[in-house]
C-alpha cells in the first residue's frame, strides 16, 4: 500500500491576487521563510511560496465571495513550526507588520502543549502557526508501534 509523506502543494483561490500576494509575502516569504515563483497556468497568473515539504500557490478567483468557514471545503489551514518560542515569535512578527494575529497562547483543550496564534487572510481564510507537539513527535517517532486511536484531536 502507498504511504502518504506529506503534503505536496495547496492551491487557495483568491479575490484580489496583488494583494493577497502582498500579503503572503509578508507571512510565508518574509516571516516563515519560504522562497517564491511566478507562473502561468491556463493563462492565469499565480504565485507559488515553497519551502522543503511543500507548495502553497494563490491563483484568481473566478467567483466574489467572503471565505466562509462553516460552508463545505476548508476551514483552515494550520502550519507547524518546530518549537512554542518559534510561535510566539512568529505572533510578534506577524504583529510587528501589521496582522492582526493573536497572541500566541495555550490552547490545552486541544493538548496539553498546543499552543497557537491565529490570523486571516485578505479574503478572510482563517490561518493558524502551531508547535510540532510532543503527541506529533511520538506519532512520527513511532509509527510502527502499537497506538491507539485518539478522537478529537486537532
Amino acid at each position: 500500500m502507498a504511504e502518504v509523506i506529506g503534503i505536496d502543494h495547496i492551491y487557495i483561490s483568491v479575490s484580489e491576487p496583488q494583494r493577497s500576494e502582498a500579503f503572503y509575502d509578508r507571512v510565508l516569504q518574509n516571516i516563515l521563510g519560504f522562497r517564491k515563483n511566478c507562473f502561468s497556468l491556463n493563462g492565469e497568473p499565480h504565485v507559488q511560496y515553497y519551502n522543503r515539504q511543500f507548495g502553497f500557490v494563490l491563483r484568481p478567483a473566478r467567483v466574489a465571495q467572503t471565505h466562509e468557514p462553516y460552508a463545505p471545503g476548508l476551514h483552515h489551514f494550520c502550519l507547524r513550526v518546530n518549537s512554542i518560542d518559534e510561535v510566539r515569535e512568529v505572533a510578534e512578527a506577524l504583529q510587528a507588520v501589521g496582522i492582526a494575529a493573536s497572541e500566541a497562547a495555550l490552547y490545552p483543550d486541544y493538548a496539553p502543549d498546543y499552543w497557537a496564534t491565529f490570523f486571516n487572510d485578505p479574503d478572510g481564510l482563517r490561518l493558524e502557526v502551531t508547535n510540532f507537539r510532543l503527541e506529533r513527535r511520538e506519532r512520527m517517532q513511532n509509527w510502527d508501534a502499537a497506538h491507539c486511536h485518539s478522537a478529537n484531536k486537532p
